[in-house]
């Protein structure tokens, strides 16, 4: 993910989600690079935590790669870095950028 993740423009979370957890076989692990991420509002984290709820109903789990200051501050402040497991030295491959 890049730029802004939340309400404006862009597509958001949404295409990529839907992709993901529709591939066959379910993939055991969904990694999210949010390293790129400059601003995430309530809608951004919405979307996040959407993912994880339609991932584990299928097994899959959400982990966080390289969260950026602001997109770890909200994710510390709401206690959602609790729901994640967030892996802050992980580089998702290129494929997955």
């Amino acid at each position: 993910m890049r730029g802004r993740a939340g309400h404006g423009p862009g597509p958001g979370l949404q295409p990529c989600r839907h992709r993901a957890l529709a591939a066959r076989p379910v993939p055991p692990m969904l990694l999210l690079d949010l390293h790129e991420v400059t601003f995430i509002d309530p809608a951004g984290l919405n979307a996040l935590l959407l993912t994880r709820i339609q991932a584990d109903r299928q097994g899959t789990v959400v982990h966080l790669a390289q969260p950026s200051r602001r997109a770890a501050q909200l994710l510390e402040i709401t206690g959602a870095d609790q729901v994640f497991p967030v892996d802050p030295d992980v580089t998702p491959p290129r494929s997955a950028r």
